[in-house]
Order: structure tokens, then sequence, then C-alpha cells
């Protein structure tokens, strides 16, 4: 295991206390470590005014956006291979009773996990109100925009497809599966929302001026039209909980636990994002395949080092004041790349991400 370098985490540090000072975000977490040591920490500024002076630290929880497609569907499409869950199975095969003609339904698991299933990339699950078909059925019976299997583009409704197939595999409801999972890898603090509100929960968007901030809501719109359960959004966690994740699948040995085998093989680049980055099963990659990420777009990313062993991950409510936050956020998380692949400031450029998920 190779620790970080102590100026990699006091720049993380300057870059997270910056973000705070000049209004970008409330205040943050980030925790940071190897496989075999306890966690280390790194806080600024608050968890929101409306939570006083309580500061951010290894138990806030954060409403974690598209890292839910990390945290839960990714590990539970992987463990659920020994019950019949096939990658390369068509999806409609993984679901109720799916016309034989809905375009959507020869899509793969595979292909929802690299985001290649050629599925519409808009979500808006609110377009099917009023409607009585099951929501699977609706999603398969779009038309696609791409041939399955080719060229990479971001797409939530793939995951939620992709949890709606978990379930019913299963014989759970997703939240239920998730919860396990969570259990087992000492995860107490993580799960589905709405959660109540505290000053130990992050605040994040205000809709409307005047109007209530969304506290303890799913802030993707979709997973709360799903109830906060959702294959793409809707889960919350702690920073702290973020390391356990990251500690386990950087110990897990690939030759005999499956969540390390499937962790490795997830590893594999399939599509190109753009120079430099590659797509894996859910996870973006980068340094050559050696740095697996993903960010949430509510100001949250983990970062995993399986050759150095090292983990990082970021806990902000930026949403609080900004929706453009990705490019607001792009210098931390740029920094937090270039810590994780331990590329000297001197040396050739690290490929920072734009504006993925």
């Amino acid at each position: 295991m190779t620790p970080f370098e102590s100026t990699a985490l006091a720049e993380l540090g300057e870059h997270l206390e910056l973000l705070t000072a000049d209004g970008i975000v409330p205040g943050g977490v980030i925790a940071h470590g190897t496989a075999d040591t306890a966690p280390g920490y790194l806080s600024a500024g608050v968890v929101a005014p409306e939570c006083g002076d309580a500061r951010p630290g290894p138990d806030t929880v954060y409403d974690v956006a598209s890292l839910t497609k990390i945290l839960a569907t990714w590990p539970l499409a992987g463990t659920s291979r020994a019950n019949g869950f096939g990658l390369d199975s068509p999806v409609r095969e993984l679901l109720p009773p799916i016309p034989a003609d809905a375009p959507g339904g020869q899509v793969t698991p595979r292909q929802i996990l690299t985001h290649t299933s050629g599925l519409r990339a808009d979500t808006r699950l609110d377009q099917y109100r009023g409607r009585t078909e099951p929501l699977a059925e609706l999603i398969c019976g779009e038309p696609l925009i791409a041939e399955p299997g080719t060229g990479h583009r971001y797409i939530n409704r793939g995951f939620v497809l992709l949890g709606l197939a978990l379930a019913h595999t299963r014989g759970h409801r997703l939240d239920e599966l998730a919860a396990d999972l969570w259990r087992g890898l000492g995860m107490n603090s993580t799960t589905f929302g709405p959660v109540a509100r505290s000053r130990d929960v992050a605040p994040t968007e205000q809709r409307l001026p005047g109007g209530p901030r969304l506290w303890g809501t799913p802030h993707d719109d979709n997973a709360a039209l799903l109830g906060g359960v959702a294959g793409h959004a809707g889960v919350f966690t702690t920073a702290a909980d973020l390391a356990v994740f990251a500690m386990r699948l950087l110990a897990a040995p690939p030759a005999d636990d499956n969540l390390g085998r499937w962790f490795a093989d997830s590893l594999h680049p399939v599509a190109e994002i753009e120079p430099g980055l590659r797509r894996g099963l859910a996870w973006i990659l980068a340094d050559g395949g050696r740095v697996a990420y993903h960010h949430g777009f509510t100001g949250t990313s983990l970062y995993l080092s399986p050759a150095t062993g090292r983990y990082l991950a970021i806990c902000t409510n930026a949403v609080y004041h900004h929706q453009d936050n990705r490019t607001r956020l792009a210098p931390l998380r740029a920094v937090a790349l270039r810590a994780i692949t331990d590329v000297p400031r001197e040396g050739r450029p690290c490929p920072a991400p734009r504006s993925r998920p």
C-alpha cells in the first residue's frame, strides 16, 4: 500500500477550504487512506446554514446522487450473477413480460453498465404520469437512439431499468437488496432516501425562492418520483461509509472473493469517453486503467487506485448554492485525480473529468 503524500492531502484540504470560502459549497468532508490503514478526514465549512454551526465530519449524511450506481446497482449486478442475472442476457429476460418487439428489451445489463445501451439519454420519468403500463415496459418501449453496444453516452434510465431487473430477478425490492449488501459490508449509515432531517444531514437545493429546501429528500427528480429508490440515484451515505466501501473493494482478493472478482472484472476498459478516459463496468477509468472513479451530481466523488491501495471520497452538497456545480467542482476533482494517480505537479497532465456524473 502506498500512502498519500502530505503535500497532496494539504492541497486537497486547501481546495476544499477555497470552495467553502468562495461560497461554492457550504462545506464538505474528504475521506482518504489506504486499504490497510484507518481512514483520515479533511473537512471545511458547515453542513449548511440550516444546521447551525455543525461542521461536516465522517458521519455527516449526504445525498450522493449518481454514486448510487456504484454503491447499489453495480455491486448488486455483480453479486447477482450467481442468482441467474446474466450480464449478456437481453434485459427483457430479466423483467416481467415485455413485448418481444420492444426496442429496449434487447439491451443487456453489460451495455447498461458501460453506458453503451442506446437507450434515450434523457430520463424524464415524469412523462409517464397517467400511464398504466409497468415502468420497465414504458422504458423498453421507447425507440433507441443508437445501436446497443456502439458508442458511449451517459444514460440514467438504463440504471433505472437495471434496478427494476435486479428487483425482479432477486424477488426483493432494490432498497432491501442494497440494505442487505451494505450491512454485510459494515456500511451502517448508508440507505436509500428519504431520511429524516437533522443537523447531521446535509440539505441540498431550494427549488423555489421562499420555498422549503430539499433536506433528506433525494435531489434527483426521477429518483424522487420512484419514492427515493432507483437504480441511478437516491442513496444517502457518509464519508465514513464510503471509506468502508473503498477499503473493502481494495482489499478484496479477486481470486476467491465474489465482490473482489467483480471489481477486477469491472476495471477492463470497454468504451472511450474522451481521450484518456474509458468506461469499464460503471466505473470511469483513468491513468491507463489504473484508477477508477465516479461522481455524483450533488457534489460527491469516489476514487480508487487498486495499484496503490489508495482511495479518496469527497462529500459536499454543492447543489445547495449552484446548479452548475460540476464546473465549479472541477478544480477540486482535478486535484483529487492527480493525488490518486500520484502524478508529480511538474509531470504530465492528468486527464481531469469535465462534466461526467
